[in-house]
Parts: structure tokens; C-alpha cells; sequence
């Protein structure tokens, strides 16, 4: 069987040699086939030059956490975190909520921080009542799925701890008497972070900045809600996005990871320095 005859006048993709074709690089000028086109403002373009104009376009503000983010776009992480909160929740009230058998031992009492230092964590999963972890769990379903998606699993996972640290240091040094319990400090931490990042993307961030006020106000003007883990939570929250968004090279990653446990040292190191002169 003789091969087939080539059309008149036309070329090969210079990527795929047994493929004719009439369709040129708009930049280069080089042929290219149906599978290796891509459509510019003006005609196509081939693969290298799309790849060299990427590579020679300007950074941007709005891709300033790209080296940040992990793969996959699902919020794992907080998603878990909702879930064991719930979890925690559905525990404690079958067993007699807050001061019942599962909760007196899962709230955070500042004089007992050495002896159970467990309740510094399990209180962010410890949630008074329904509303309580309603609201909480709503805010973290709302900024946690976006700041999971731009900082990444691992990042975000450690800046709701600390966020949640803090909390528990500001409640140590502001008010070392009062039994706290829920999310509240770790999901201000959110808060903070989602503010100082969008500062740095440019973005206006005076709409968030007013719901930040207008929580924060709550924990003065509502009773039995602690405002002291609101501001703690806080401004661990924006030291931990000030390391990240300082650090998003992937060759400042070892920086980052210095920054992150100094601020960890830091928030342990208040709480602890503050137990000592109480207690």
C-alpha cells in the first residue's frame, strides 16, 4: 500500500513530524498541529512560547502565596477540624456537657496548665452549648476552607494551633482564675491572618476588619464569653501570617519553619512565665 499523498503547501508540526498542517505560531512562526495550539489574542501560539511568555510575565500581587499552597484543592483539614469538634461536642453532651464526666476534663483551667497541659488543646474542641460551636464551626468553615487553600495543609493546621495557644497564653496572663472552653481563640487567630494576608494581596480588607470589631465587641458586651482567648488568639493569628507571607520562597522555607516554632516558643513562654508568678 503506497503512503498517503501530502496536501500541497502544507507543513509539519515541528513537535509531531507525521502531522500536516496550514497553522503557524503567531510568535515564532514555527507549524503546529490541533493538539499543540493555544489560543492567543491573536492567532495561537506553540507550546515554548506560551511557556516562555509565563515565564517572563510579571509577578503580581495575586500570586503572592502560589508557592505556599498544597497539592489538591479540598479542605481536609478543615473539615477534620470540624468534624472532631462536633464529635467532642456530641461527646460531651451525653455525658453531662461542660462539667460533666467527659468536659471537666477537656476545658482549660489556667493553675492546672502543668499538671494537664492536654487542656490547652482539647478545650479548642470543647465547645458550652449548641450556639456556642454553631457559630464557631460556621467561622471556621468560612475562613478555613480559603486560608487551607492559600496557605496549604500543614501551614493553616499550624496556624489554627497557635492561634489557639495564644488564646490560652492571653487567658493565663489577663484573667488566671476563669475556666475556658471552645474554638473562639484559634478561629480569631483565623481572622487576623485572613486580614494580614489580604493586606499583603492588596485586597480591601476594611469590610473584614469591622467584623473582626464588631466579635471582638461581643466579648464585652455578652456574658460568659471570653474575650481575653479573642485577643490572644488574634495576635498569634497575625504573627504567624506576618512569618508566612515573609517566607513564601521555597527557598525560605527553612526560615519559615524557624519562625513558626519561635513564635510557638513565644506563646508558650508567656503562658508559662505568667503560671510561675500565679501559681
Amino acid at each position: 500500500m503506497s503512503d498517503p499523498a501530502s496536501t500541497p503547501g502544507a507543513s509539519v508540526c515541528y513537535r509531531h513530524p507525521d502531522r500536516e498542517t496550514w497553522v503557524l505560531c503567531q510568535r515564532c512562526g514555527r507549524p503546529i498541529c490541533g493538539e499543540c495550539q493555544t489560543t492567543a489574542p491573536v492567532g495561537v501560539h506553540c507550546p515554548e512560547c506560551v511557556r516562555e511568555a509565563r515565564q517572563s510575565a510579571p509577578r503580581t500581587k495575586s500570586r503572592l502565596l502560589t508557592t505556599l499552597r498544597a497539592p489538591g484543592d479540598r479542605p481536609i483539614v478543615t473539615y477534620a477540624l470540624v468534624l472532631a469538634s462536633v464529635a467532642v461536642f456530641a461527646v460531651m453532651f451525653l455525658t453531662g456537657g461542660a462539667n460533666g464526666l467527659v468536659g471537666r476534663y477537656l476545658i482549660y483551667f489556667p493553675p492546672l496548665t502543668l499538671v494537664e497541659p492536654w487542656r490547652v488543646f482539647t478545650s479548642m474542641f470543647a465547645h458550652a452549648n449548641f450556639f456556642h460551636i454553631l457559630f464557631n464551626m460556621y467561622a471556621l468553615y468560612l475562613f478555613g476552607t480559603q486560608l487551607e487553600y492559600l496557605l496549604g495543609r500543614g501551614r493553616f493546621l499550624a496556624l489554627y494551633f497557635l492561634s489557639g495557644i495564644g488564646g490560652a497564653a492571653a487567658v493565663m496572663v489577663l484573667s488566671p482564675a476563669t475556666p475556658v472552653l471552645g474554638a473562639s481563640g484559634a478561629i480569631f487567630g483565623l481572622f487576623s491572618a485572613y486580614f494580614v494576608i489580604s493586606r499583603r494581596l492588596g485586597s480591601n480588607a476594611t469590610q473584614l476588619l469591622i467584623v473582626i470589631g464588631l466579635n471582638f465587641a461581643l466579648g464585652f458586651l455578652l456574658p460568659g464569653i471570653s474575650w481575653q482567648a479573642h485577643l490572644g488568639g488574634a495576635v498569634a493569628g497575625a504573627l504567624v501570617a506576618l512569618v508566612l507571607v515573609s517566607t513564601r520562597r521555597p527557598s525560605q522555607q527553612p526560615a519559615q519553619l524557624i519562625g513558626l516554632i519561635g513564635v510557638g516558643i513565644v506563646l508558650v513562654a508567656v503562658l508559662l512565665s505568667r503560671y510561675f508568678v500565679s501559681y
